[in-house]
């Protein structure tokens, strides 16, 4: 073989030692591009840390239908490595992966083939993947950060300490710690008896998969202590999960058996979401109907084949996130964490999840500020704020300058021009001085990436970034969807608030898809190394990991992208637990609560008994204390709906100085803390749910 071909063929990557099978080249590639012939001498050695140019011997080694001849393949849940490791690929950049995935920044880039953009949507790994390793590449030319401007040199330190993998029994005492059962495992707190009364109650609302996500990990912490010869007393895990007595049980809210458990509609499908029953619970039923079958969910669906999943009507409401109080969101986060490792436990799946420390970072600026200082140095300015400005005025810019951008957040903007920018930008933002009529449209998609890079923690946080990863491992879609729906509940709120921001951005991207060319597919897989890749992550996977984690990282992109509008929402069997554990805890005796209902009984007597005929009548009345008409009285139909109250009170109340749009009708009391309520919820099916709550309309408080 010549030295040319030697040059033209070879793989140059960073700091990586391949362990990779021989691989099997992929098929023919389109005419325009040099031919298999030519290249088929180039394989991967199984060796770690060499590449050697090898003559193939095996004639039939490109054919896709062959026989293989790779042995022993290590094989991952969501992509092929084969398809993505092949050196000797050189295909059409649409149908092929790109063949030297990952270059250093002081290497020679080997020539890519002139091949045409192909049109088709066949699969996501095969067609895509090629956009995700010239995205990587862009990033590591760059530097990892281009841009970075001041405190660059701290970013060193920042790449190896900003994780770290929790120690035996660490993590087991994290979890139980993060949803509010510290008790179980700590005796110093069994003197507290608010804190014993909480966790009996959140306890006794479990259901059956949720319970035992409980018990394995306090079992796990149990053995733990063992192991070191602790003997400090911890309760025995028989106790805590003791079957409740038949009197005992706690009283069932309607339309649902307790627990929010009932059997799974036979007529469901696969495209309909029942937010009803636990989703770890139907995980269970899916793994128990299935446990002789082989199933295997494919991430690879063209944009136009992913089901079109839709939630099952819920006549009480649809809860969306900042719909809640936030006593309620915190009892939320707290079902959610031990619910979504359930769903995960269903499928066998152990996620390790790493602990975040305390980094050195920018303490203002723009670039490599942390997002809770950016949103406070924000909210200085403009209290209120969710979003960075500097996010904001990104997207703004991008949209102004038009969508219909072919390339767009895929072609990138100069390198060097990019950095200049960024350092511009840090100094000039906040003082409006920043010439944005100035700014290309690449160079502020390639800034928006970089800002969200740059991020000292990553956008999905170190603690869950692993637990979005493994979402491609559970078996269907539709579990992988629900997943989603209890991480994204999970992220702090400026993170996801940011991402929710970011998501809704691709979107209308991908609306103006005709002209520029950016599917769902190619928007996430560009943009799945930026949010993947945070600082230091490429010094703690191997080559054959991130490899593997390509398709996956793109496939959870497409994913969030694509169901924005149900990830966002508060399942409804989550707030059947929520309404639970009110009424337990409005149960307790509390004297004090006793006394000023007595000493207010002589004033609101007669008003209580006028509210009471009314309710009883078929009427319910709606406060509106913030409004001059203060209240209202509103006959329960089978067909009134929260936006018809609004309606009928805007109809009456003509000096009302905001928009509709800012208006809602809230739920507070009873069973629930306060709900902002949507507009196609049933009146009369949600006063039989929670028939002592008050109605009120105000101002949305978000």
């Amino acid at each position: 073989m010549s030295r040319q071909q030697q040059q033209s063929q070879g793989v140059v990557l960073t700091g990586y030692h391949s362990n990779a099978e021989l691989l099997p080249k992929t098929g023919p590639c389109d005419p325009s591009c040099p031919s298999a012939q030519d290249l088929e001498s180039t394989v991967i050695s199984r060796r770690t840390g060499q590449y050697t140019v090898q003559q193939n011997q095996n004639p039939h080694h490109g054919d896709k239908s062959g026989p293989s001849t790779t042995t022993n393949s290590t094989r991952t849940t969501s992509t092929d490595p084969a398809s993505l490791l092949n050196p000797s690929v050189v295909a059409c950049p649409r149908s092929q992966p790109s063949s030297s995935p990952r270059h250093s920044p002081n290497s020679r880039s080997r020539p890519r083939p002139q091949c045409q953009r192909c049109n088709s949507q066949e699969s996501l790994d095969e067609l895509e993947m090629d956009d995700y390793w010239k995205e990587v590449e862009n990033i590591t030319r760059s530097g990892g950060g281009a841009g970075r401007g001041e405190g660059g040199g701290e970013g060193e330190v920042q790449e190896e300490e900003q994780q770290k993998i929790p120690e035996e029994g660490e993590q087991e005492e994290a979890w139980l710690t993060e949803a509010g059962l510290a008790r179980l495992f700590d005796d110093s707190l069994a003197a507290d008896q608010d804190q014993e009364e909480d966790s009996a109650v959140f306890l006794s609302t479990l259901t059956r998969s949720q319970a035992a996500a409980v018990e394995r990990r306090v079992t796990s912490l149990q053995q733990t202590w063992l192991r070191r010869r602790n003997r400090q007393h911890v309760p025995d895990v028989r106790d805590i999960f003791r079957p409740p007595e038949k009197d005992g049980e706690p009283s069932k809210l309607k339309g649902g058996s307790e627990n929010g458990q009932k059997d799974v509609p036979s007529v469901e499908t696969e495209t309909e979401l029942n937010v009803e029953v636990a989703f770890s619970e139907q995980a269970l039923t899916y793994r128990d109907n299935n446990q002789k079958l082989n199933v295997i969910a494919s991430p690879n669906s063209p944009d136009d084949k992913l089901p079109n999943f839709k939630l099952l009507r819920d006549k009480t409401g649809q809860t969306r996130i900042g719909d809640l109080s936030p006593l309620d969101m915190k009892k939320v986060r707290r079902l959610v964490l031990v619910e979504s490792t359930a769903l995960f436990d269903t499928a066998g799946i152990d996620l390790k999840a790493h602990k975040a420390v305390k980094v050195k970072t920018k303490e203002s600026g723009l670039f490599g500020v942390p997002l809770a200082t950016l949103l406070e140095q924000d909210q200085r300015r403009t209290p209120g704020t969710k979003v960075p400005f500097i996010l904001q005025r990104f997207i703004s810019h991008i949209e102004e300058e038009g969508l219909d951008t072919e390339g767009l957040l895929r072609i990138p903007g100069a390198a060097t021009r990019v950095k200049s920018l960024c350092q511009e930008l840090e100094s000039s933002f906040y003082d409006g001085m920043f010439p944005w009529q100035q700014l290309k449209q690449h160079d502020a998609a390639s800034l928006l990436k970089l800002f969200i890079r740059e991020l000292p923690h990553p956008l999905l946080t170190v603690e869950y970034l692993n637990a979005f990863i493994a979402v491609n491992k559970l078996p269907t879609k539709k579990q992988q969807l629900q997943a989603l729906n209890l991480l994204v509940l999970l992220l702090p709120t400026a993170n996801r608030d940011t991402l929710k921001a970011l998501v809704e951005f691709f979107q209308r991207v991908i609306d103006h898809q005709a002209k520029n060319k950016m599917t769902l597919n190619n928007v996430s897989v560009v943009m799945a190394p930026n949010i993947f890749m945070f600082k230091g992550f490429r010094s703690k996977v191997t080559e054959q990991q991130e490899f593997s984690m390509a398709t996956s990282t793109a496939n959870i992109v497409r994913l969030l992208i694509r169901y924005q509008n149900l990830l966002w929402t508060i399942p409804k069997f989550i707030m059947t637990q929520v309404r639970q554990q009110n009424m337990e805890s409005h149960r307790k005796p509390n004297k004090e609560k006793a006394v000023r209902k007595l000493l207010k009984k002589i004033t609101t007597e007669k008003s209580d008994k006028a509210v009471s005929e009314e309710s009883s009548q078929g009427f319910i009345r709606v406060q509106a204390p913030q409004f001059s008409k203060v209240s209202m009285a509103v006959q329960l139909t089978e067909e009134l709906q929260a936006a018809d109250v609004l309606t009928r009170f805007l109809s009456q109340e003509s000096l009302v100085a905001v928009k509709r749009e800012e208006l809602c009708l809230y739920e507070i009391g009873g069973n629930i803390e306060e709900r902002c309520l949507d507009g196609e919820t049933y009146m009369k099916d949600l006063f039989q749910l929670n028939p002592a709550a008050e109605w009120v309309i105000k101002a949305v408080q978000r």
